[in-house]
């Protein structure tokens, strides 16, 4: 027995002193075929970032607003163009709505200062096909009745 114990405590010392005897099988890199260093990829150059939607307020637009806000009381002298004037008048307007400042102009004002969207087309289209409509259908109820 005290045989058995020293073979077995010899052989977990020599075990974990010997640590290449301690491992099962041999370490390897990764599987992977392909190389993961940021450095071996060319640079590409980033593509130029695009502004979206709309730069500057064309003049026409500009002298449309100036005239509503000289209108409303917020600006004295239009100018013509879109200025430091007209963009003080707007946020003046915006904040004294209770609408945010930070986007001029905001459409809400913009409706507000009546230069909004033109709906009158719209609605003459959609009265015009309205009555078409009806006009059709009184025709086809005159028809059923008839036979």
């Amino acid at each position: 027995m005290r045989f058995a114990q020293l073979v077995l405590c010899s052989g977990l010392a020599l075990a974990t002193a010997v640590p290449g005897v301690a491992v099962i099988h041999a370490r390897r890199g990764p599987t992977a075929h392909h190389k993961t260093s940021s450095r071996s990829h060319k640079r590409s150059a980033r593509p130029v970032k695009k502004t979206l939607g709309q730069r500057s307020i064309d003049d026409s637009r500009a002298a449309q607003i100036q005239a509503a806000l000289v209108k409303s009381g917020y600006l004295t002298v239009p100018s013509g163009h879109w200025d430091s004037d007209t963009s003080a008048a707007m946020q003046k307007f915006q904040a004294d709505n209770g609408w945010q400042t930070k986007l001029v102009p905001d459409s809400r004002a913009i409706i507000k200062l009546g230069l909004g969207p033109d709906h009158e087309g719209d609605r003459a289209t959609l009265n015009s096909g309205t009555t078409e409509s009806a006009s059709t259908s009184s025709a086809t109820s005159a028809t059923f009745v008839a036979q």
